[in-house]
C-alpha cells in the first residue's frame, strides 16, 4: 500500500511540475521592451554629443564641456529625457517641466516634472533640458521624487547641469536658456505621467 501511494505522488508530482513548465512557458511575458532596453542598451558618448547638439541647435564647446565632465563622473546613460521647463523666483521658486523619456530602440514615453527651489534671483525662466538618465531600470521607477545632490552643481557660459538621484537611480539634468537660475542645485525633481499643478 505505501509503495503503491510513494509511486502514485512521484507520479504525481512530475505531472505537476510537466504542466507548470509548460504553463509558464506558454504564458505571455509581462516584461516590455523598456524593460529590458534599460538594462543592456546604453547610449555611447557621441550618440549623447549628437542628441544633445541637435536638441540644443548648437554645437558648443560650452555644451561640449559639460557632457564631458557628466560622461566621464557618471559613464554612459541607459536614457535620455529631452523637454523643456519654465518656473520663477523669488528666494523660493517653483518649476514644471515636460518632456520625452527615450529608451534605445523603444517608443517614447511622455513625462512630466515638478518641484521647489531656492533660487539667487528674482524672476522667471524658460529653458530646454536635456537629462541623461543612469540605472533607470524601467519607466515606471521614474515616477517619483528625486532631490538634488548637495554640491553637484557644474556651470560653463549658458549651461548648467547638476545631479539628482534616488534608490540608485541618478538623473544628470543639462539646461540651457536665459535666466535657468543657480537655484536648481537646492531643488528636487518630482516626476509624473500627467501634468500636476502641485509642486510637492
Amino acid at each position: 500500500m505505501n509503495l503503491m501511494f510513494s509511486r502514485f505522488a512521484t507520479v504525481a508530482a512530475a505531472v505537476f511540475l510537466t504542466g507548470t513548465a509548460v504553463s509558464a512557458a506558454a504564458t505571455p511575458s509581462t516584461v516590455t521592451n523598456a524593460d529590458r532596453q534599460s538594462t543592456r542598451d546604453t547610449y555611447s558618448d557621441d550618440e549623447v554629443a549628437k542628441a544633445a547638439s541637435d536638441f540644443f541647435s548648437t554645437g558648443a564647446k560650452d555644451l561640449s564641456d559639460v557632457l564631458a565632465k557628466v560622461l566621464k563622473e557618471k559613464g554612459h546613460p541607459v536614457a535620455i529625457i529631452r523637454g523643456e521647463e519654465a518656473g520663477g523666483a523669488i528666494g523660493v521658486g517653483l518649476r514644471y517641466g515636460r518632456g520625452e523619456l527615450v529608451f534605445k530602440g523603444v517608443p517614447a514615453h511622455k513625462v512630466y516634472w515638478q518641484g521647489p527651489s531656492i533660487g539667487f534671483d528674482v524672476g522667471g525662466n524658460a529653458v530646454k533640458t536635456f537629462i541623461l538618465v543612469y540605472d533607470l531600470p524601467n519607466a515606471a521607477a521614474l515616477y517619483k521624487r528625486f532631490p538634488g545632490v548637495e554640491g553637484s552643481l557644474y556651470f560653463v557660459g549658458g549651461f548648467g547641469v547638476n545631479y539628482v538621484q534616488r534608490d540608485g537611480i541618478a538623473l544628470a539634468p543639462v539646461r540651457f536658456g536665459v535666466g535657468w537660475r543657480l537655484g536648481i542645485a537646492l531643488s528636487y525633481m518630482n516626476f509624473s505621467q500627467e501634468k500636476r499643478y502641485n509642486p510637492l
